[in-house]
């Protein structure tokens, strides 16, 4: 079977998702565009060449309706033969969009794919696309008490696996201070592509990165997700996470240039990982946000390598909880989780994540010489994708 390998990820860099926010003022599907030829203007290709265009976009509504990916091949300039397609795995939409992308080219059925994912949260506000599913009778009949938003999974989260606030709090002033040092040392600079905002200068960091944050000053916040019914419904939680331990809304788009290894080398491009193993599991869709524990746990098996074999893990930080809790639950090395900060500070443009997270851990393996690479990403819902890579 063909070999599927990554040949370049590329993403913008992270505005806050809120009016007013760095990248506020551009569309996403031209925020997505700009990946997309980003992508082909590095590697010396022509849109012809793709096959398809896989683009993970979570609030498909509004700005983020029609096939954004679709809209994102036309107004990148692509041939107008180029297909594309959306998809929706909550968090980790993008990540799924790798896995397709890859599983199709080790199936024969593509030899250039582009996986990429996109959301432009200030523009279009988390939740926009509830159209009521939750409240369906199967779903009321199922959970007679309802399901919650998130930020309720994390707090469910933090009370199961013992996590105080100041323990919290520290590991998101850390996720500051490790992305803040990677920027420093120009550990981003072959990923981010600028990108031209409301015809001001160029935006080319992480807005979301906050080098200065410590844990007394987290230590002042209230929590977020607290209201009178919720505390009624679950009287036991001690209410301990807050804007500061949780991922900022985010504006951002990333992509990933995936192709067969005999494609590569006719087209004289150089591989820098392998897609080694894939998992994808559901979980408890209260506590929601544990499902990276047991899709570690699939993956592992599935590759026969063990939790010391992976030289780095991205494990997504959409609350400080979650990475957490995996890290107990699977004895790993927290050097290794996330070492150039995770979304807490480098933010989590839902449908983009996927993306920029892989390439984060591909440019991490270059960089340290390191050969297994985890991916895995809490979902809503309660699922969870997990990736290994092989630097090549």
């Amino acid at each position: 079977m063909p070999e599927a390998v990554i040949v370049d990820i590329v993403r913008t860099p992270s505005g806050r998702g809120k009016p007013g926010g760095a990248l506020s003022g551009v569309h996403p599907v031209d925020l997505a565009a700009g990946v997309l030829t980003g992508l082909l203007e590095r590697n010396g290709l022509e849109s012809t060449q793709i096959d398809d265009v896989l683009m993970g976009c979570v609030s498909q509504i509004g700005d983020q309706a029609m096939n954004i990916a679709r809209q994102s091949v036309l107004a990148a300039g692509f041939d107008e033969t180029v297909p594309a397609v959306t998809i929706d795995r909550q968090c980790g939409s993008s990540q799924q969009a790798a896995h397709f992308a890859a599983q199709g080219v080790i199936a024969g059925a593509y030899d250039i794919v582009i996986a990429a994912g996109v959301e432009s949260m200030s523009r279009v506000p988390l939740g926009s696309s509830r159209h009521g599913g939750s409240t369906a009778p199967g779903i009321r009949a199922r959970y007679p008490d309802g399901l919650v938003n998130q930020g309720v999974s994390a707090e469910l989260i933090a009370q199961r696996w013992g996590l105080g606030r100041e323990e919290l709090d520290a590991f998101s002033a850390e996720s500051h201070r490790r992305a803040a040092d990677a920027w420093a040392g120009g550990a981003f600079d072959s990923q981010v592509l600028p990108v031209l905002a409301d015809g001001a200068d160029a935006v080319a960091f992480d807005e979301t990165v906050r080098a200065g944050t410590t844990v007394e000053g987290l230590s002042g916040l209230n929590p977020a997700f607290r209201t009178d019914d919720l505390a009624a419904r679950f009287p036991d939680l001690d209410w301990r996470i807050t804007a500061g331990n949780s991922s900022p809304l985010t504006d951002a788009a990333s992509a990933a240039l995936i192709m067969s290894e005999e494609k590569a080398a006719e087209l004289g491009l150089t591989p820098r990982a392998r897609f080694h193993s894939f998992a994808v599991v559901g979980d408890d869709p209260i506590m929601m946000l544990t499902g990276p524990i047991p899709a570690t746990r699939r993956i592992l098996e599935r590759s026969g390598l063990s939790i010391d074999d992976l030289d780095a893990y991205e494990v997504n930080e959409a609350f400080a909880s979650v990475p957490l809790a995996w890290l107990k639950e699977l004895d790993a090395d927290p050097a290794k989780l996330n070492p150039w900060g995770g979304a807490i500070a480098l933010g989590h443009a839902v449908g983009a994540s996927g993306t920029r997270l892989l390439g984060t851990l591909v440019a991490h393996l270059e960089a340290t010489a390191g050969r297994y690479g985890l991916q895995t990403m809490c979902e809503g819902g309660g699922m969870a994708n997990a990736t290994i890579i092989e630097r090549l």
